[in-house]
């Protein structure tokens, strides 16, 4: 009778471990390449020609207060692998890796049955920290066409056993610089709607339109990826989430910045059967809250995940938590503050250190520049033609002029209004009237340098341990 019982027990239990694997969700995390959120047709823009993002934002949720806490290519897919702030895990600087015995998504999801790949671009470390099959580029900017429009190897990937859930990041290099890749008539640059945030010339028109179809390049390459997962059946059993990465390398408040122009993020979800149609969210939340809203997708407490790298206080948790219940509508707000840095030594052709951090609540932002008598110089807004146009323009317009030069001096303390100044320029940071917002604001950064073991200029200093075989480059100054 016994035998029987535990017969009949083992059998319930296993019919009950299957059923939960089956109900496990694939992942498909999409990613494109220096693109500014508002870039896209669904975020607005009426010259970007992206028909299957639009698509994708029809068929599930628009997350408009996505923010990634790092302005560079590396940080950024650093945060969302680990949902780790950077200075925590180490990946502060571009082209950089985490800290051993650090554990990302792909560590855990695998872990647990999961089979985890990444195809296109990398630009993250050690490999014992991810796990991953690779297929497609590997990152550079020359290797562009090198496997991101092949979807063969996609599929095999995602077919391989329709037994098993799998996690698939699709890591484009479009719209990444140099823009050669996309129609070369998809657009013409006289015609062009200049954003505000640029100066309007021909050689800015000209860039816009190249940078215009390399986004749609990618349009197309979501609208295949959507396509697959209808032609294996998988469409209800994926969530799918694009994010669209830090702003694009135009110079002023893009990528290089913590401006929301550099780090505010355009974000899809779809799940369908979980997440409603159509539907749209102004909550704010991070990169950092991805990996959890994974785990938990899938059955997993993230709040019980001990991530391999401890923070200031000892705490081993996620600096993010899941949002899961934000997409499926049970929740209507999530984090009351974001928080971002921006590290320049080891970017190519800096040349002074000229760290950032910024704290940002749903009206107002906070930005705290460490060395302000130092001069912002790096390669890709400094020493590019563009750069060069806008400053030969400028000769006669003293506006520009100013403009320009706030990309290389800024004072030591920024505040904006979000909701009267969206483009932050005009720095309110010595309005007395505004004193108790910047404190309360202040605060909020001071406390969050602390738990991610921040030492300001001492940390940005030590930026060249956290990026294995770069040539060391002692900056001009060290103030």
């Amino acid at each position: 009778m016994k035998f029987k019982l535990y017969t009949a027990l083992a059998c319930v239990l296993f019919l009950t471990s299957h059923v939960l694997a089956d109900d496990r969700p694939n992942f498909l995390l999409i990613i494109s390449d220096d693109s500014t959120w508002s870039d896209f047709g669904f975020a607005g823009n009426t010259d970007a020609k992206t028909p299957n993002l639009d698509k994708l934002a029809t068929e599930g949720m628009f997350l408009k207060g996505m923010f990634t806490p790092a302005t560079t290519c590396s940080p950024s897919r650093h945060a969302l692998y680990t949902g780790l702030y950077n200075m925590r895990s180490g990946a502060y600087p571009n082209h950089t890796q985490v800290s051993p015995g650090t554990k990302s998504l792909f560590t855990m999801l695998k872990r647990r049955g999961y089979r985890v790949a990444l195809q296109g671009k990398e630009h993250v470390g050690p490999k014992a920290s991810f796990p991953y099959e690779h297929f497609g580029a590997k990152g550079g900017p020359n290797e562009k066409k090198s496997g991101l429009d092949d979807f063969e190897p996609t599929r095999e990937f995602v077919t391989r056993d329709e037994n098993q859930p799998w996690l698939l990041v699709y890591a484009s290099n479009d719209p990444h610089s140099p823009w050669n890749r996309g129609p070369d008539d998809l657009h013409n640059p006289a015609q062009l709607k200049v954003p505000a945030y640029l100066h309007d010339n021909e050689v800015t028109r000209k860039d816009l339109a190249r940078y215009y179809a390399e986004i749609h390049q990618f349009d197309w390459q979501v609208g295949q990826l959507m396509q697959l997962l209808k032609e294996t059946s998988q469409e209800n059993d994926t969530l799918v989430l694009f994010v669209s990465e830090q702003g694009s390398s135009f110079p002023y408040g893009g990528k290089w910045s913590v401006y929301d122009t550099g780090i505010r993020v355009s974000a899809l979800a779809r799940w369908p059967g979980h997440i409603k149609a159509g539907s749209t969210s102004e909550a704010l939340v991070q990169y950092v809250d991805v990996a959890p809203t994974f785990l938990d997708a899938a059955g997993i407490n993230p709040d019980r995940i001990d991530v391999g790298c401890p923070d200031a206080n000892g705490a081993t948790g996620f600096d993010g938590k899941s949002m899961l219940g934000l997409l499926t509508g049970k929740e209507q707000t999530f984090r009351e503050y974001v928080f971002a840095q921006h590290t320049t030594v080891g970017i190519n052709g800096y040349e002074m250190p000229y760290p950032m951090r910024a704290v940002r609540d749903g009206r107002y932002k906070f930005i705290r520049n460490l060395a302000p008598d130092n001069t912002y110089s790096i390669g890709g807004i400094h020493k590019t033609p563009i750069l060069k146009s806008w400053q030969d323009d400028a000769v006669n317009n003293p506006q520009l002029a100013a403009r320009i030069e706030w990309l290389f001096h800024r004072p030591g303390e920024e505040l904006y209004d979000l909701e009267q100044d969206p483009l932050e320029q005009h720095n309110l940071a010595t309005d007395p009237a505004l004193a108790d917002i910047k404190s309360r604001l202040a605060t909020q950064l001071e406390g969050w340098m602390q738990q991610q073991g921040d030492k300001g200029m001492e940390t940005e200093l030590a930026a060249h341990e956290h990026q294995p075989g770069r040539q060391k480059k002692q900056p001009r100054s060290e103030k």
